[in-house]
């Protein structure tokens, strides 16, 4: 199985290098025939220059403006030969495309495990990886489509213990050390394999999510197409986890939200999303007089207060369809 992988890069030149010197020893031991792209986001530090200076190979994108993760990764689905809308044909363009984050390295036999698991199983569209962070501990790698379960427990003074429950998405660790691959209804964009098929069947990343969430959307217009997803425990890949997105916090913050609620709208009843609205109201409510406390004892400056609170008034208003 042909295979390529597209890198959408931000400001990370030395977490991208190291990501990019994994994917090609890994390519390199797996035998796959396989293409590495990188799309770069307008980065600021450099990292365009080490990019033709030291991985020459690599099949670079130089964007002028910053795509986000989804108009990144499109912009390389149709360098290599993906229509923008659901088409047949395009045997010429790779058996499957991997989505791999700037800040992650790629463990040995990883690429082939996902490539030989798209190859055994025809049905399957989607293929995430095993994920553990820097230190090596465990990270969740398959979720469950978020609900209102998943809202209320994140933002509600519920029993912590729900954290890892399925209630909140998640899958038993049990699965992941089971080490056989398992169903799941969506990996971590961090890194997640799809097969050409699925992605002829269903089109291109939706663009209209800034940030976040897209590989969720891909994922649900799969399954609905008859492509469901599965976790492959035997691909591991280290998942240093949010250092592009982190540089930008509060930014980030009502831009998770904001698409949060665009998928909500775009899947679920209105009774559905009207109390999802409630609920992310309440919470941030919540978060709200947390942080005011936080700041009368002096471990908030007030400029930061000022922006969070007017950050929680936008997601507020916009779950609930206000302007402003």
């Amino acid at each position: 199985m042909d295979l390529a992988v597209i890198i959408v890069n931000w400001n990370v030149r030395d977490l991208l290098a190291a990501c990019l010197r994994s994917v090609e020893a890994d390519l390199a031991a797996s035998g796959l025939a396989g293409q590495i792209w990188v799309v770069d986001n307008a980065s600021s530090d450099d990292s365009v220059s080490m990019l033709r200076r030291d991985f020459p190979q690599v099949k670079l994108i130089a964007c002028d403006q910053n795509l986000g993760f989804a108009g990144g990764n499109n912009a390389a689905l149709r360098a290599i030969g993906f229509a923008p809308s659901p088409a047949r044909g395009g045997e010429h363009v790779p058996e499957a495309v991997l989505l791999l984050n700037p800040d992650t390295e790629v463990h040995h036999g990883a690429l082939k495990a996902l490539s030989d698991f798209l190859k055994n199983n025809p049905q399957v569209g989607i293929a995430g990886a095993q994920l553990v962070y820097g230190d090596g501990s465990f990270q969740h790698s398959g979720f469950a489509f978020p609900g209102v379960w998943q809202l209320a427990i994140e933002l509600l003074p519920l029993p912590g213990r729900l954290v890892e429950s399925r209630l909140n998405g998640r899958y038993p660790r049990s699965a992941y050390e089971g080490g056989r691959p398992f169903r799941v209804d969506h990996p971590l964009g961090a890194a997640m394999c799809v097969r050409r098929e699925a992605i002829q069947s269903v089109g291109l990343l939706d663009e209209r999510y800034q940030m976040y969430v897209e590989e969720i959307d891909w994922s649900k217009r799969m399954a609905a197409a008859g492509w469901p997803a599965y976790c492959v425990p035997a691909a591991r890949i280290t998942h240093f986890g949010g250092q592009s997105t982190g540089q930008v916090k509060m930014s980030s913050f009502i831009k998770l939200w904001t698409s949060r609620a665009q998928f909500y709208r775009k899947y679920y009843s209105p009774l559905k999303v009207g109390l999802a609205a409630q609920i992310v109201r309440l919470g941030l409510q919540r978060r709200a007089r947390q942080d005011a406390q936080a700041a009368s004892r002096g471990e908030l400056s007030q400029a930061e207060l000022v922006e969070r609170l007017d950050g929680y008034r936008q997601i507020i208003n916009l779950w609930q369809g206000k302007a402003g």
